[in-house]
């Protein structure tokens, strides 16, 4: 079975499956987990590429070349639907500089919504729903897989 196909297995929303990609931005690293609603609840769809980084932002050929791949990876996996684990702006815990040019390229892309959740929501969605992580997921993972599980149930 073919992965469009695989997506035609779980429970429609108006009428098509909705995908949620979720994104953990760690330093100048997208995580990436893929999550759909099914009958139990939802569910991971694996993905070939589980990650892409952005070696030196500082250069500009680079950083258009990362927004090329995210492009494509988004496009080849039919994503339409972004929800990434917001950052903190400032304090203790803030995000680095380049984990809001990641951010950004992310907000930029056409045919796409994205949605920043705090990680609170997350938890408290988390909580609430008691998502469960698949073995299917690495470690790595399971923040981004809490994501687009907190933005399917906010759906």
């Amino acid at each position: 079975m073919s992965y469009p196909e695989t997506l035609m297995h779980s429970v429609s929303v108006q009428g098509s499956p909705m995908i949620i990609c979720g994104i953990e931005i760690k330093g100048s690293e997208a995580i990436f987990a893929l999550a759909t609603r099914q009958q139990d609840g939802v569910g991971h769809l694996p993905l070939a590429i589980k990650k892409i980084g952005l070696e030196d932002d500082d250069e500009s050929a680079n950083v258009k070349a990362f927004a090329q791949q995210i492009a494509g990876f988004v496009r080849e996996n039919g994503i339409s639907h972004i929800v990434i684990k917001k950052r903190s702006k400032k304090g203790e815990f803030a995000g680095g500089p380049t984990t809001f040019k990641i951010e950004t390229i992310f907000q930029l892309l056409p045919d796409c919504t994205v949605t920043l959740l705090s990680p609170q929501t997350i938890n408290a969605q988390n909580k609430k729903h008691d998502f469960a992580l698949p073995d299917s997921l690495n470690k790595y993972q399971h923040e981004a897989f809490k994501a687009a599980c907190a933005g399917l149930m906010k759906k």
